[in-house]
């Protein structure tokens, strides 16, 4: 199942009913989370004009995610600031297709986390804070794979959270509560039947980051 479960943005028209979206959620909320606190709070959205403003609020993060490809340059990136000129940034038109899985799939998820819960380790640290995720995006890789299970498929988008203040207002979420993930699912359009990744040589070292190879 781990092999076979990838992003999967088209879809077929038919509906993914309500009790089998409800066992996809009850067989995911089995995933760990810092402390068992469970902080995670998910809106199943079916209303096409909501997913419609959801994909519009996702242009801007789509946007500098294309200029910045297209000039070379890594997307987003933490550590390397972006040097696409503000013209060349407006002048970058974002195609249909970076909304339309919101639009096509049956359901969209919005996984939302109560920051009144986690525990960020790293909040001091001079690097942008990632520890807050793992009491998260566990449950989001297991509503992927049981979606999988049931014959559906999915994708982690993230391209709304750039203007997650909107979002909180569009969807009612509480100023405590942090978005994490846009989950559209459906069923694919073509199932996947093998994904390419490095080989574990490649990322896993012995005893340091600069040791042999495993």
């Amino acid at each position: 199942m781990m092999r076979t479960t990838g992003a999967v943005r088209r879809f077929t028209d038919e509906p993914l009913p309500d009790d089998v979206l409800e066992r996809i959620l009850d067989n995911a909320r089995f995933a760990p989370s810092g402390g068992n606190r469970q902080g995670v709070h998910v809106i199943a959205i079916r209303d096409r004009a909501t997913r419609q403003a959801l994909g519009e609020l996702s242009v801007t993060g789509a946007r500098r995610y294309i200029a910045q490809t297209r000039h070379g340059e890594g997307p987003w990136n933490p550590l390397h600031p972006m040097g696409v000129s503000a013209e060349q940034l407006a002048a970058t038109e974002v195609p249909a297709e970076f909304s339309t899985p919101l639009l096509t799939s049956a359901v969209a998820l919005v996984v939302c986390i109560d920051l009144a819960v986690v525990a960020a380790f790293d909040q001091h640290l001079d690097r942008i804070g990632v520890i807050a995720g793992a009491s998260v995006y566990p449950f989001v890789w297991n509503v992927l794979l049981a979606a999988r299970n049931e014959g559906y498929g999915g994708v982690l988008t993230t391209m709304a959270v750039a203007e997650e203040p909107a979002v909180r207002e569009l969807l009612g979420i509480p100023d405590d509560h942090a978005v994490a993930a846009v989950l559209p699912l459906g069923r694919p359009l073509r199932q996947v039947t093998r994904l390419t990744r490095n080989p574990v040589a490649q990322f896993v070292t012995r005893e340091r980051f600069d040791g042999e190879s495993l």
